[in-house]
């Protein structure tokens, strides 16, 4: 498609306008997979680069190093003691006794390994069933104890992870030996242990400042999400424990349970659920937002009196536990609440309601969602108002004084001065509450807890009853926590699949919001 100039774009129409840029939104779809494919393949390509380099790098420094430095290849840190950096040789070293000691000695790394049965499908995880024995003392049977699939999963990752650290650090020494013998060659001299702990307190504080956080990173949020994807490949439920009866690999499997719209299949439960949870996300972000900043300019807005007293008012519902009035507004709205009592008395529930035996709005599906809006509006509509009462007051006021002088209207005011200012500055925010609401356990739970209607057209997808309200995070919850058949594994399928929508959305939506494309114009 042919793309117009500047020009001959401000003389078509707004119609024309629309259309126009609807047109290079669909022809640019294919450029953009085009694109996607080409990034992929570069991607690809460089990774393959990358690790060719290193391997030739590798077997250079093997060649044309000297015998310290071919020797440190066996003996960790050898080069360093050479060339006189005991402090690094030391923490070399130790790091390779270690590693070997953990790994060679009994119900050591090879141990864990050895029980995984690594991804093969219908092996168990764990080699050691436990079992009731008799016992001639006791006269009884007693519970001899095996492998506990979930120990054995959990220490043979560990011990994947501390291998791939092994290969890491293997590969720094030998770097570091390499450099070192280059310095020496040029007559210079190496850092010593007193410059390296300069360096650690000093130079690169900052990295020693960082290594705290980013291994509580790894160990608390790396490794339990790795953990959790291993754990949708296998058996994991209420049934197959890991330490009564051992899970095992299944594959796909329960992949392919998920995905399937057949009968005995839940592709139509999770699509319907989804699909709520997308619309719920959508409206619970934007009407919070949009309500908001509504508020925010009416408080602002020149004339209103007692400002601080309708801020304060507003914020309030901040101040107050959500556990607290969630549950309060809950019972309001419930058939015996002041509210809902009252729309029974006053005949105010529509006939289709009365008909089905709906006495509550919580029971009927659509009265319900609309219900769960109207209630989160009054919880985020404080936050919002806070943010865009002081992004607002940032606003300069020259632009509404000449755009009054040019004759503009108080809507092109808002659509062509406040609001582009406020989407730059919350667009980032606006993601974040986006991607919040999409796994908002607490006011789906809280709200709707012992008064919602079960989706009986559903019946029971995961071994458990769905209301027409619940969003992934609570069918997931429901699945293990709230069921007597819990399925872990299933569970976590529901939580991978929630990754990848969170993050392809989050990705999307993050390179078309004006704070990243257009920044240089608020500068």
């Amino acid at each position: 498609m042919k793309r117009l100039n500047d020009l001959d774009y401000l003389k078509l129409n707004k119609a024309s306008a629309f259309l126009y840029k609807l047109k290079l939104f669909f022809c640019s779809v294919p450029s953009y997979f085009k694109k996607l494919g080409l990034a992929i393949l570069t991607l690809f390509k460089n990774c393959g680069l990358a690790v060719k380099d290193e391997f030739v790098d590798i077997i250079t420094t093997f060649t044309k190093g000297n015998w310290a430095v071919k020797l440190s290849f066996l003996i960790f840190g050898f080069g360093n003691f050479y060339y006189g950096q005991i402090l690094r040789g030391i923490l070399f070293l130790v790091f390779e006794a270690v590693f070997f000691a953990y790994m060679f000695v009994p119900s050591g790394g090879l141990y864990w390994l050895s029980k995984v049965n690594w991804f093969q499908k219908g092996a168990t995880v764990g080699t050691v069933q436990g079992k009731f024995e008799y016992d001639m003392i006791y006269d009884t049977d007693i519970w001899v104890p095996g492998d506990d699939s979930v120990k054995v999963l959990l220490y043979g990752l560990l011990t994947v992870i501390f291998i791939v650290a092994f290969v890491c650090t293997w590969r720094m020494q030998v770097r570091q030996c390499r450099i070192c013998m280059n310095i020496t060659a040029k007559g210079k001299k190496v850092k010593s242990g007193k410059d390296d702990l300069r360096s650690v307190l000093d130079d690169q504080f900052h990295k020693t400042l960082l290594a705290i956080p980013l291994g509580g990173i790894f160990a608390f949020t790396v490794l339990p999400i790795i953990y959790m994807v291993l754990i949708a490949f296998t058996s994991y439920d209420a049934a197959h424990d890991g330490f009564s009866n051992l899970f095992s690999w299944m594959g796909f499997d329960h992949f392919n349970e998920l995905l399937d719209f057949g009968e005995g299949g839940l592709g139509v439960a999770f699509g319907e659920i989804l699909s709520w949870t997308l619309m719920w996300a959508f409206f619970a972000t934007f009407t919070n937002y949009f309500l908001g900043m509504f508020v925010a300019i009416m408080i602002n807005k020149k004339g209103i009196k007692i400002k601080k007293f309708w801020r304060t008012i507003l914020v309030m519902t901040i101040a107050i536990p959500q556990f607290v009035s969630l549950l309060y507004v809950a019972k309001l709205f419930g058939s015996s609440g002041l509210i809902g009592k009252a729309l029974i008395d006053w005949n105010w529930l529509p006939d289709s309601m009365l008909a089905a035996n709906q006495l509550s709005l919580w029971q009927n599906p659509i009265a319900s969602k609309i219900l769960l809006i109207v209630l989160n509006i009054w919880v985020g509509i404080p936050y919002i108002m806070l943010m865009a009462t002081g992004i607002l007051m940032n606003i300069p006021q020259d632009l509404y004084e000449s755009s009054r002088i040019d004759g503009a209207s108080v809507w092109q005011q808002y659509s062509k001065i406040t609001l582009p200012y406020m989407m730059f500055v919350m667009g980032p925010y606006l993601l974040t509450s986006f991607v919040g609401n999409l796994n908002n356990f607490n006011v789906i739970y809280l709200l709707t807890q012992n008064n919602q209607l079960i989706n009986t057209e559903l019946g029971t997808p995961g071994g458990v009853s769905v209301t027409y309200t619940d969003l992934l995070i609570t069918w997931l919850y429901k699945m293990t926590l709230n069921s007597t058949d819990s399925k872990y594994y299933m569970a976590s399928i529901i939580g991978i699949l929630v990754f990848v929508v969170v993050a392809v959305l989050s990705l999307v939506v993050y390179n078309v919001i004006p704070s990243t494309r257009n920044e240089e114009d608020y500068k």
